[in-house]
Parts: C-alpha cells; structure tokens; sequence
C-alpha cells in the first residue's frame, strides 16, 4: 500500500503555468523528498497528491487508482503541515483521536490508536496536556501522531519543521527517520533545506519553475548532477563554479592558467569542484597548484574551517578543511583537487560525462 504515480501532471493559476508535466513514480514504503528553491512548485505537487489542489491535467494514481478527480478525504492520504494546526482547547490525546472520533470509530478502538501512536512518538506523558503547555518539537510530534493513527496509504509533510529552532530541527530529522523505519510507511515530504533531503530521503525529485531537473538518491545527486543547478543546489557548502574553457583534456582558466585534467573537457564553460575535494598547498609548488589566489576570509567552526580564496580574474573558491587551520586572511595559497573530482558543463549547462 502506498504506491503513487503521477502521469502528465500539469497546474496552471489563472493563465500561470506552476507544474508543467511531470511524470513520477513514488514506489510502496519510499521516503522520497521535493527541493527546490521558493516558488519552484514543490508544495504546490504535494497538495496536487493531496487533493488541496486540483489538477489541471493529467492523472494521479494510489496503489493504481485513479484518484485524480476525488476529493483529500477519499484519498486516504495523512497530511502533516508546517504549522501544526492543533486545537488549543483540545488535550494532546483529544488532538490525536480527533479524525477517528468525527469518523464514529469507538472510544476504545480510538484509545488503543492513539496509546500506540504516543508510544511510538514517546509522547505518552504528555496525553492530558494542551498543545500551549508543549515545545515546538512536542507539537510537531503531536501533529505527527495524528496523522498516524489514521494509519493512511501514504504520509505526506509539508516543510514541517521551517518553523523549528536548529536544534530541534535536528532532532525532529532523526524522529522522522525512525518513524519512516519503524512503521516502513510511504512518506513524500517537502523542504526547501538540502540538509534534510539529504539526510532523510531514499530518493530526491530536485525541482525548478514546475519541472523535475533529476531524480535520484541523496549520493547519486552530490556525486553525479545532471546539470548545474542540480551541481549547486546540493550539497552545503555549494558547489564552487567558475568560468573555464574545454579543449582536448586541458582547461582554460580566466587568469590564463591552464591544467591538464586527464579527461576530456571539449565543450566545457564552466567547472565545478566541491568544498570537501579542495586543499590548500603551497602556492610556490607548481606540481600541486593549480590555481593560486589569496585567503579573502577564515571561518572556525571547530570540526571544520572554511577558506574563502580569491583567485582574480578566475573567482572565489570556498575550501573546507578538516578539524583546524592555521591559515590566516591575506595569505597567498595554492589550491590543489583531483581531476576526479571536477565537474564539467557544457554552454546548455548540462553536465558533460567524465
């Protein structure tokens, strides 16, 4: 239970097209994940699966029925939205069972549902509150189980942690996994945060002005893009991308340096190269600099240190270093990378295969 399918599926706002035929197969016990950035469409498709929204063509099928045309409430789908939407006269247990007891399911039926779903939430010692009594994160739990004891086709989250502090957001990403493991329900989730994608999905549907730019898992997307937007959308800190030419297995930088890369770049405009995959060196040592440039400005975050490195006329580099440095701003560098670890793209921007 818990297979969706999308054929052809197309949303237009008064003249306005927002989704723009998109075909996509989301398979039983999934957690696939919308990014993109604002406006791109990504919520917009999940009330389309939803039936907030009604679509303007195409089909929606669940578990191969046709559903297109039928209201939210006979799709038996359990949204959960970013703000938590509970009822503040309501205790956290009545907030839980509300959807079973407006649908006559009996009182004992609804206890055990709702016993278990706070069990599973660790919410237990919190039934006989009211959601002003709660944190942020014991509310979204909250909304959570009430979404469970429907105990739906499929779960559906729309950004429901953007209104979380960091800290919560973090812990709230790791009850979800282990809810999405424990139950092995179909969950598709909305997020406008790569990091959450990135952590949670079994597979990401990266979306630009209502069209899918690529599908794939978490490691597929950062170690191979389709394409530049995809390059730089994933992956924290993005992707560095400069302006290069391509010919035979040599790069062109715009300073005039050159590097030979042992693949071929014929067609290249642009190269790409993560954070993680760039190292300082000496800028004197010509078999490891690549490019040289000076260090703009110096971040300590303890695990990690970033260098912001100008190069001029070529761009600004981030570099991640593992654990301390002991760079400082102004210094003169060389940067060194693999050719391995190069991405290329073409004028199109599509990615050119290695």
């Amino acid at each position: 239970m818990g297979q969706i399918e999308l054929k052809g599926i197309r949303k237009s706002f008064g003249g306005i097209d927002v989704i723009k035929g998109i075909d996509l197969q989301i398979n039983e016990g999934e957690l696939v994940i919308f990014v993109g950035p604002s406006g791109c469409g990504k919520s917009t498709l999940l009330r389309l699966i939803s039936g907030l929204v009604e679509a303007s063509d195409g089909q929606i099928l669940i578990d191969g029925d046709d559903v297109t045309g039928k209201p939210p409430a006979e799709r038996e789908l359990s949204m959960v939205f970013q703000s938590y939407a509970l009822y503040p006269h309501k205790s956290v247990r009545e907030n839980m069972g509300f959807a079973l007891t407006v649908a006559g399911m009996p009182k004992a039926e609804i206890t055990q549902k709702v016993d278990e779903a706070a069990a599973t939430l660790k919410l237990e010692d919190y039934l006989d509150r009211k959601p002003k009594a709660l944190s942020g994160g014991q509310r979204q739990r909250v909304a959570i189980g009430r979404a469970i004891v429907r105990e739906p086709r499929a779960f559906l989250f729309d950004e429901p942690l953007s209104n979380l502090d960091a800290a919560l957001r973090v812990e709230m990403r790791l009850e979800i996994a282990r809810l999405h493991q424990k139950l092995g329900a179909t969950m598709v989730y909305v997020t406008h945060d790569q990091v959450e994608a990135m952590t949670l999905a079994d597979k990401i549907v990266v979306l630009q002005a209502g069209q899918i730019e690529q599908i794939g898992t978490p490691l597929d997307l950062y170690r191979h893009p389709g394409n530049l937007f995809v390059a730089q959308f994933i992956g924290s800190p993005k992707m560095n991308v400069v302006d290069c030419k391509g010919t035979g297995t040599q790069l062109t930088f715009g300073n005039g340096n050159t590097s030979d890369i042992a693949r071929n770049t014929e067609g290249a405009t642009k190269m790409g190269i993560r954070p993680e995959h760039m190292a300082l060196c000496d800028a004197n040592d010509a078999s490891k600099a690549i490019l040289t440039g000076q260090i703009d400005v110096m971040e300590h975050l303890g695990s990690d240190s970033f260098a912001y490195v100008n190069v001029p006329d070529v761009g600004l580099f981030t570099v991640r270093i593992v654990g301390h440095s002991d760079a400082v701003v102004g210094d003169t560098v060389g940067l060194h990378f693999a050719s391995g670890d190069v991405h290329l793209f073409d004028a199109s921007e599509k990615t050119i295969p290695a």
